[in-house]
């Protein structure tokens, strides 16, 4: 069988998809369609054929995308595959119009709904309206979690039988293994992913001054590149030795085994592959109370979870996290470990996956 993948970065692809990719290449042939990145002589070495694909990941340009939507329509006529899979929103959308309209059998993946689900504007009901075209006549669309697949049921963008609903990405157990709990004075907290409003930053770092005025020892790592201008704010945090910003990281690893907690205050995930890494190698959480989020906490027990653009609230949480001794915060993160092993594997999310898409 030829299976073409529609993408918009090869980051995303390589990180969360290596696993799938890798079974799908056993008894298939696997194009790749996106552009040019790090990972894609990675991709490559697995056995993907590459198709370089220019996509405009967040602008709105009606000319952009109408090009990005003739040169899917050349690249499937040429490809010709028996099964095309999509990811993220605009090869979601323009892919699966136009497998749509060729009659290709296609599988949509629902990874996050972004910002335009956020509000109740006229780009909301655009988005709809596109992604009710795009997914009618898709074999299968997955979710990440439940509240955006009953969102999508709810607005009739989809048919509830067409739907199913993954465990994420999964978390691969062997590769985020657990790792040594740090003994010491000062109280490490991580956060990874881009640095934007609506991952939490700002309340994040409301938190962390609050906590290092009160005197409490401790101190923040960023990982992840800007998504928005926040280089002086960092800078500013920086020299007043609190925050540690190492931009983006090919390995978290090294980052998540120096840390004591996990920090995503996010506004909306489709399912935050960190909190699963870091809850796999043994971190407590603490994380929005928001499907995407949530899913990754037994609150009380393996972290806690904050109220969504809550400051004070998040900052009640990392003190409360601060005040807890070192057996009961190694304890938590074995407890976040146990939750991974006993929901986000990502061998059965890999199973479950092939099963949907080649039924």
């Amino acid at each position: 069988m030829k299976i073409l993948i529609l993408a918009n970065n090869d980051v995303g692809l390589y990180k969360f998809r290596k696993e799938l990719i890798e079974e799908l290449l056993k008894h298939h042939e696997v194009s790749i369609c996106l552009p040019k990145g790090e990972f894609i002589n990675d991709l490559v070495s697995m056995g993907c054929k590459f198709i370089d694909t220019k996509v405009d990941r967040r602008g709105i340009n009606p000319i952009k995308d109408l090009s990005l939507i003739i040169s899917y329509y050349k690249l499937i006529k040429h490809v010709k595959p028996d099964l095309v899979i999509t990811y993220t929103i605009k090869p979601n959308i323009y892919g699966g119009m136009v497998c749509h309209l060729l009659g290709v059998n296609y599988a949509v993946n629902i990874t996050g709904l972004g910002t335009a689900f956020e509000n109740d504007g006229l780009l909301r009901k655009f988005v709809i309206k596109l992604y009710t075209i795009a997914c009618k006549k898709a074999k299968v669309v997955f979710f990440e979690n439940e509240e955006n697949r009953q969102i999508f049921i709810r607005n009739q963008i989809v048919k509830e039988s067409q739907t199913y609903r993954l465990n994420g990405a999964g978390v691969n157990l062997d590769h985020y293994s657990v790792l040594p709990y740090p003994n010491n004075d000062v109280i490490k907290f991580l956060f990874m992913g881009r640095i934007m409003a609506e991952k939490g930053i700002d309340e994040l770092f409301y938190a962390m001054k609050k906590l290092v005025s009160e005197g409490i020892k401790c101190e923040l790592n960023v990982l992840g590149g800007y998504e928005e201008n926040y280089k002086d704010t960092i800078e500013k945090y920086e020299n007043e030795g609190w925050l540690h910003y190492h931009g983006y990281q090919k390995d978290v690893r090294p980052f998540i085994e120096q840390c004591h907690c996990f920090v995503l205050p996010s506004w909306h995930e489709g399912m935050a592959n960190t909190n699963l890494e870091s809850a796999a190698s043994g971190r407590p959480i603490i994380t929005t109370n928001i499907h995407g989020c949530l899913e990754a906490v037994i609150e009380n027990k393996s972290g806690f979870l904050v109220k969504k653009k809550n400051a004070d609230d998040l900052y009640k949480k990392m003190k409360k996290f601060s005040e807890l001794s070192y057996e009961e915060r190694k304890a938590m993160g074995l407890a976040s470990r146990k939750h991974m092993e006993d929901v986000f594997d990502k061998k059965i999310v890999v199973e479950e996956t092939i099963k949907e898409l080649l039924k």
